[in-house]
């Protein structure tokens, strides 16, 4: 299916009222570099990247507003690079242009689905992407277009994380979606700790008094300044994101 024909697929579908069950209309899907990198956690792996496109497709399906931003660790990191001796700025802009790589194969994937995409960068690639701006990404969200932030926010230091919260304040989110390999937040790493405790819900204070490491401290305070729901998920359990907007009850909710 052509781009033009899914849009105007979406259109219908919407008049019909496709979306009136939809709890988050507009949402921002925040993956990390890692989920990219399947098993071993580096690299790309052909299949996740297929993987995601089909949640993202199956949620667009329904008449929610997508955009992503993707981070860049299955390729590189900018604290683990300098570890090694090179610059923390350097790093970081290293880590940009990796997240630049993972959002051209996502959006690769959705469009030989037959599904509009498009890639704004907050670092000037104009041979590989559109610049990001404001005001054009919420028109492409509007027309129906599936959007990917790369570039985290254009400045080192700062964690995809942040820039997941800043796109979503700018873009007028309604949910930050948080994707994970797993089931939520716990008080403990679950995978390591068979005793931890997960969250069904937390207030934003509780997070950051718990110091819990699934997002970092300055995207989570800037969500409770702009009071932008956070919900941390299992993207690998298929049909998790589609039961979110839907209003089910999945991961871990962080709220006022």
């Amino acid at each position: 299916m052509s781009s033009e024909k899914q849009e105007q697929s979406k259109n219908l579908e919407q008049s019909e009222g496709g979306n009136l069950n939809i709890v988050y209309k507009r949402v921002l899907i925040k993956l990390s570099g890692e989920i990219f990198g399947g098993e071993k956690k580096f690299g790309l792996d052909p299949q996740v990247f297929f993987n995601i496109s089909d949640e993202i497709i199956e949620s667009y399906n329904i008449g929610a507003e997508i955009a992503v931003v993707v981070g860049g660790g299955n390729i590189i990191r900018g604290i683990t690079a300098e570890r090694t001796g090179i610059d923390r700025a350097t790093a970081d802009y290293m880590g940009m242009l990796a997240t630049i790589i993972n959002a051209l194969f996502l959006q690769e994937v959705i469009e030989k689905k037959g599904y509009p995409c498009r890639v704004m960068s907050a670092i000037n690639t104009p041979s590989l992407c559109e610049p990001y701006i404001r005001r054009r990404a919420i028109r492409h969200l509007e027309k129906g277009r599936i959007v990917i932030f790369a570039g985290g926010t254009g400045n080192p230091y700062f964690s995809t994380d942040t820039a997941a919260t800043l796109r979503a304040s700018e873009i007028k989110a309604d949910a930050i979606l948080k994707a994970t390999k797993v089931d939520g937040v716990y008080d403990s790493d679950p995978l390591t700790n068979k005793e931890a405790v997960k969250f069904d819900e937390l207030t934003y204070s509780e997070f950051l008094r718990l110091n819990l490491k699934i997002m970092d401290a300055t995207s989570v305070t800037l969500c409770m300044e702009r009071k932008i729901p956070i919900i941390v998920f299992n993207i690998y359990q298929r049909g998790n994101l589609k039961k979110i907007l839907s209003g089910e009850k999945i991961g871990t909710l962080v709220h006022p």
